[in-house]
């Protein structure tokens, strides 16, 4: 399956190469929206879905190429969902480390079924910006939080996030099972599959 160019709604530089590895069974030729200096869209979507559609449909008009977006963040239940779509801002500096410093203050009281959480992932492609039926897939990878950070792969939350059944935090997984088991990865292997169904189906 080949598809050509497409824009890549993100500045992201980790999420940049994670998404190029795991979109790479789409034989498609894949450009960071800043070769066309695309501005940042105003994600005021007030859930995932919504901003990966915004951040998608904003690309495709700006490029005039087909889009694919993800909107993805950490939820944890016991603070109310936080901090969810603000996940790359949840600190006033809204660095990797500046939002870990502040999720641990924010969960310092809590213990056991308390820490749990999860990764949520929506991708969306849209073909142009009006797109009557973009293509919508999602993930979730539950996990709980430690106390402090352990590894050094990975970007954003993943120090804090300790994945069952591995025994460490998604920055200590090889970079293939990370693939494997994430949000991010299940959000793909899902637009994968309706990609192929669409092709198979002369969409």
């Amino acid at each position: 399956m080949n598809m050509g160019r497409v824009v890549l709604a993100s500045g992201n530089a980790g999420k940049l190469r994670e998404l190029g590895e795991l979109l790479a069974p789409l034989g498609l030729d894949l450009r960071p929206q800043s070769e066309w200096r695309t501005p940042e869209a105003d994600e005021n979507g007030l859930s995932f879905v919504e901003n990966a559609l915004i951040k998608a449909r904003h690309a495709a008009a700006h490029t005039g190429l087909p889009a694919i977006a993800d909107d993805s963040g950490l939820v944890v239940p016991a603070l109310g969902g936080e901090p969810g779509i603000h996940s790359a801002r949840f600190s006033r500096e809204g660095t990797d480390a500046a939002n870990n410093a502040r999720l641990l203050t924010e969960m310092n009281t809590l213990g056991g079924e308390q820490r749990a959480a999860h990764f949520y992932c929506a991708m969306v492609m849209m073909r142009h910006p009006r797109d009557p039926a973009p293509v919508i897939s999602t993930g979730q990878w539950h996990g709980r939080i430690l106390m402090a950070p352990r590894g050094d792969g990975g970007f954003g939350y993943d120090p804090l996030f300790l994945v069952p059944g591995e025994n460490c935090t998604s920055a200590e997984l090889p970079v293939a099972t990370k693939n494997r088991l994430s949000h991010r990865g299940q959000a793909v292997a899902g637009l994968l599959a309706a990609l192929r169904r669409a092709a198979d189906d002369g969409d």
